[in-house]
């Protein structure tokens, strides 16, 4: 019998920990919370701001089995993380466990390795209640705000809509970028170029040093450069270092593994909790660049081992962030000689980690800057080349150089020829484009953290899941935008005469970036105009500075609530009597035909466009708005389109063809057949010609690829991945079969491995009662029609066995339903038959829902 517990958050790092400890010890996972607000209902005292924490059902046996544990054991000992969240962790176990202080132990490490935790065993300590309530204040703050704020967008807005403190102000930070793009106003400028030759016949390229306004500024300047004798007025060379960037923070791992892998928030976290908790990276919620001696001391080891003395440079780094709190110490590797792990995915982040780590640990790379000035003393303006050498590497020889997201890639600086001061040059050509400006960016997952961050809005372990939140709400998403052309006009100067030409590029599209949904603006837009304290990015951060004080023992939790909420609800009632609706309607104009109103709004099925209002005396017809379009800048014209869809091309094979807009986008009906129009096109661009190919594309795609015992195999990829359809049944394709190319041995493999599979499904099944026993993962359960119910044990107290089970009977399996729920074979009461509406149909279709 082991004489110590240990408990900790994850069944992964439970593995981890159990390995550096002997047999006296016993390691056991919480899987994440034990206890936490009740999933229904407010679950918090207003009058005193009392939690009533309750374990979930899916917890309950876990608990059990932990305070059976606990009854065995000597010595509990509290490993949770050691921020805030991991704390409150502890904290629930003591509680819901009924540990005693005096054989109970809260430790924290932040990497899981032998020699953390040998030293943390040494080194327990009592449960921090400051950080606990910290956490509890955010938990309880969010509820409040949450279970307050989503029943007035009810009401206001839409059903089902949900609000957040920190992600509703996440969502205004998207929304106010979008209207930032829509309303700028792009100024053109030109910008001029030349291609100058030595007398080696090497290349300079060169920027003039000014842009003009207008054409005929640049094309004056142009001319005046045809007779020009252009020569190297002047070489300029200076010495200049790179420095190191600081190791890794949460927020900056999440923004570098965005720009150099192309991970997502969520996925960067999920892959450095892994890291963690096997073993090979220090915690990674953090907002510290620290590093601990011991690993100042690793690092340059493993730099004077690997690159040599002279690109060694131990030095710590000072976090800027008054508030930094969670770890102690920044993200780094737990030992510098494992320079790769064999798991694909887990190293790439790794060597990221381990590189960052290494370089923030070496010399500064040093340069040698040129700067070549090109002219004549007759031309107004002069030409300038830049260019730089790397003259030592030092840092730059572990992490390199990466561009960031937002470098002008006019910019980019060449190696230069060597040349002289008077030395004559000729130009090859010289070109002025139009160049427009351009608004801000987009935010990206990782820009939308790094703002966030600059705000002080929120901690590294929030950043993931509100950048999660706001995307599964359906308030922002990352649509793709279709590029807008426009003409610019290019002037090249050659050595005889100048050309112009109108060329047409393309601007304004984006991929991979946040953009509001309809709902998200409409739903951002009452919030501000309605609650603009709750939205204000310096109360949001306001808010994060008193969890800070909470945690540091400076100020009592209960009455940082108290605070808030005294002038929250009365906000709330206020707001739920007197505030007006909002849908985001605006009117576009007359519909010529009909001489009504066109207007768009968001509507019981999503954004849409009406002719016709409610009150006039023929009803209203309504269309959906397509992905691509929005409420807030749809125009007349393009509204009117809408109410062509859906349309009838004619018939092909003898089947009726039609386009139509459903909840997936466009698509073709052919026949009984629904065909998704590809992504980017339009469906009013759709022509005979072309929904043929697209009818025939997916014929293609059908087709079946085998036969099995002389009956059609087909493929295709779904939400779950490839897969085959053989008969009724959808089968997966694991990733050890080439997809493209499986083999008539592989299709029967796959095909006899599922249907034994559901041969073996069935323990015993009354069909017409819709009632069945069925092996499931985790073993037997019953079933009455899609809902499951739990097996009791048997007569003995033991689980049932598959022997057992194959004769119990139907009436018994019935017993064991109405022990789980009361109401299972109760007759439901028919509907009062209500007064039949108008015919409803999607706004799709030229309908008329009825407007509540």
């Amino acid at each position: 019998m082991s004489k110590n517990l240990v408990i900790v958050e994850s069944p992964a790092k439970a593995k981890t920990i159990q390995k550096y400890l002997g047999k006296d010890f016993e390691v056991k996972s919480s899987f994440g919370h034990i206890r936490d607000l009740p999933k229904k209902g407010m679950g918090i005292d207003l009058e005193t701001f009392t939690p009533d924490y309750e374990v979930s059902a899916d917890k309950k046996k876990l608990v059990t089995e932990l305070k059976a544990a606990v009854k065995k054991a000597d010595i509990v000992w509290l490993a949770s993380d050691e921020d805030r969240e991991g704390e409150a962790i502890a904290w629930h176990l003591a509680q819901e466990l009924k540990l005693k202080d005096d054989n109970t132990r809260r430790i924290v490490f932040h990497e899981i390795t032998k020699n953390a935790i040998l030293k943390a065993i040494e080194n327990p300590r009592a449960i921090d209640q400051n950080l606990v309530n910290a956490q509890q204040a955010r938990r309880i703050l969010d509820r409040i705000v949450g279970f307050e704020m989503s029943p007035v967008l009810w009401k206001k807005v839409k059903t089902g809509l949900s609000a957040g403190r920190v992600q509703s102000v996440a969502v205004r930070l998207v929304v106010e970028r979008e209207l930032e793009i829509r309303g700028f106003q792009p100024k053109s400028t030109f910008k001029l170029e030349g291609i100058f030759l030595n007398n080696a016949k090497q290349e300079i390229t060169a920027k003039l040093k000014k842009d003009f306004v207008q054409e005929k500024e640049a094309e004056d300047f142009l001319n005046q450069c045809q007779n020009t004798d252009f020569k190297v007025l002047n070489v300029e060379t200076k010495p200049g270092t790179r420095t190191a960037s600081a190791p890794f923070t949460t927020s900056t791992l999440q923004q570098e593994a965005s720009n150099r892998l192309g991970y997502g928030v969520t996925a960067t976290m999920r892959v450095a909790q892994r890291l963690y908790e096997e073993g090979y990276i220090t915690y990674m919620r953090t907002d510290s660049v620290n590093l601990s001696q011991e690993a100042i001391n690793g690092a340059k080891a493993q730099i004077l081992s690997e690159y040599g003395e002279e690109y060694s440079n131990p030095r710590n780094y000072t976090t800027k962030s008054a508030t930094a709190q969670e770890a102690h110490e920044a993200i780094r590797p737990t030992d510098f000689s494992v320079k790769t792990i064999g798991d694909v995915q887990l190293n790439k982040l790794y060597q990221l980690i381990y590189k960052r780590t290494l370089a923030s640990q070496m010399a500064n790379a040093k340069i040698e800057k040129t700067v070549i000035e090109i002219g004549n003393s007759k031309l107004p303006q002069h030409f300038e080349a830049q260019g730089e050498v790397i003259i030592f590497d030092g840092f730059l020889k572990a992490y390199g150089i990466v561009k960031a997201e937002d470098d002008d890639e006019e910019n980019n600086e060449k190696l230069l020829p060597k040349v002289s001061v008077g030395e004559a040059l000729e130009y090859k050509k010289i070109e002025a484009t139009e160049k427009f400006s351009r608004p801000s960016a987009r935010y990206t997952e990782a820009g939308l953290v790094k703002k966030l961050e600059e705000l002080g809005i929120g901690r590294p372990s929030t950043y993931a899941p509100t950048i999660q939140t706001i995307q599964n709400r359906e308030y922002v998403d990352k649509r793709e935008i279709i590029p807008q052309e426009r003409e610019i006009m290019k002037m090249t100067l050659g050595k005889t005469n100048l050309k112009k030409e109108v060329l047409t590029e393309k601007f304004g599209g984006d991929k991979n970036k946040f953009v509001p949904t309809d709902i998200g603006e409409v739903v951002n837009e009452f919030l501000t105009q309605n609650f603009a304290e709750i939205l204000d990015y310096g109360f949001t951060a306001k808010v994060e500075q008193d969890f800070d004080l909470i945690a540091n023992g400076e100020e009592k939790w209960k009455d940082v609530l108290q605070g808030f909420y005294k002038d929250f609800h009365p906000r709330i009632a206020d707001v739920e009597e007197n505030a007006d609706r909002a849908n985001g309607e605006r009117i576009l104009g007359v519909d010529p035909k009909s001489g009504k109103n066109v207007l768009t709004r968001i509507g019981r099925f999503g954004p849409m466009v009406q002719i016709g209002e409610q009150d006039d005396e023929e009803k209203p017809i309504f269309a959906s708005l397509m992905a691509t379009q929005n409420i807030a800048t749809i125009t007349l014209e393009e509204a009117l389109e809408l109410f062509k869809i859906p349309f009838d091309l004619n018939d092909f094979e003898g089947q009726t063809v039609t386009i139509g807009v459903g909840r997936f986008g466009p698509y073709v009906k052919w026949g009984d057949a629904f065909i998704s129009i590809p992504k980017g096109e339009d469906a009013l661009s759709v022509t005979q010609e072309r929904a043929e190919e697209i009818i025939n594309e997916k014929k293609l795609a059908d087709a079946p690829i085998a036969t099995y015992k002389g009956e059609p195999v087909t493929k295709g990829t779904g939400r779950f991945g490839p897969f085959i359809k053989f008969q009724s049944m959808f089968i997966n394709v694991p990733k050890r079969y080439d997809f493209e190319n499986l083999s008539q041995s592989d299709i029967n493999e796959l095909i006899e491995a599922k249907l034994e599979k559901e041969a073996n499904r069935y323990i015993q099944q009354w069909e017409a009662e819709k009632i069945s026993i069925e092996n499931a993962r985790w073993g037997p359960i019953v079933k009455l029609g899609k809902n499951i119910f739990k097996i009791p044990k048997n007569k003995k107290d033991e689980k049932f066995t598959a022997e057992e089970l194959a004769e119990v009977s139907l009436e018994e399996v019935k017993s064991w339903i109405t022990a789980q729920d009361k109401n299972a074979f109760k007759e439901k009461p028919k509907k009062a038959a209500a007064k039949k509406p108008a015919a409803k149909k999607t706004p799709v279709k030229k309908a008329a829902p009825k407007k509540k």
